[in-house]
């Protein structure tokens, strides 16, 4: 045994167990939420509206790298991460008292993966003197955030479905978008509940 090293720390077995814990806490760190609360994910598409406006209002470049990094942690972790995704799904959306409205989550990935390759080319731009592009990057984002939180309409989602469709996505990446037999049921479901069916 080394001197002034306990002897748990230098067993083998020891240092597996805590490599697992290690690499399922990253496994679940870094996952993304399937099904998405529909009420979250308009939410914090209004924060990124808001964020888009500001740097637009003020063409202040370092207001980008709090757009992006939010996509980059959205993207990679769901809401874990991004200060707006755990406003938006711990504290505004228990607050309207709605009842979820969940939708795919392999969609909202891809949009908000769009959202990072979008606001990423916009710092680049931004900083290396071509405001110009930075602020088409910026003025696409917000039109996108606008649909989605005003509308409920996602962008990403409708380009997901189509290279889906063209089969550059497999159905296996979201089993949800490729059979929407089961949304159906629970749509019907749901007004017969309500009373709205006849």
């Amino acid at each position: 045994m080394t001197p002034g090293v306990r002897p748990e720390i230098s067993n083998p077995e020891f240092s597996y167990r805590v490599y697992r814990v290690i690499l399922i806490y990253v496994r679940r760190l870094f996952t993304f939420p399937n099904p998405v609360n529909e009420h979250a994910a308009r939410t914090v598409a209004a924060g990124v509206v808001l964020q888009c406006l500001l740097f637009l209002a003020t063409g202040w470049r370092w207001l980008l790298m709090p757009l992006a990094l939010g996509f980059l942690a959205r993207v990679l972790t769901g809401p874990k991460l991004s200060p707006l995704g755990r406003l938006a799904t711990q504290v505004v959306v228990p607050a309207l008292g709605r009842p979820p409205r969940l939708v795919a989550g392999p969609p909202k990935r891809f949009s908000q993966g769009i959202g990072t390759a979008l606001s990423g080319l916009a710092v680049l731009a931004a900083f290396t003197g071509h405001s110009t592009l930075a602020i088409v990057a910026v003025a696409a984002i917000a039109v996108a955030a606008v649909l989605e939180s005003v509308f409920a309409y996602c962008l990403g989602c409708v380009m997901f479905r189509w290279l889906m469709r063209a089969g550059v996505i497999p159905a296996s990446v979201c089993v949800d978008c490729a059979d929407i037999s089961g949304r159906l049921r629970d749509a019907v479901a749901a007004r017969t509940v309500t009373g709205v069916a006849s």
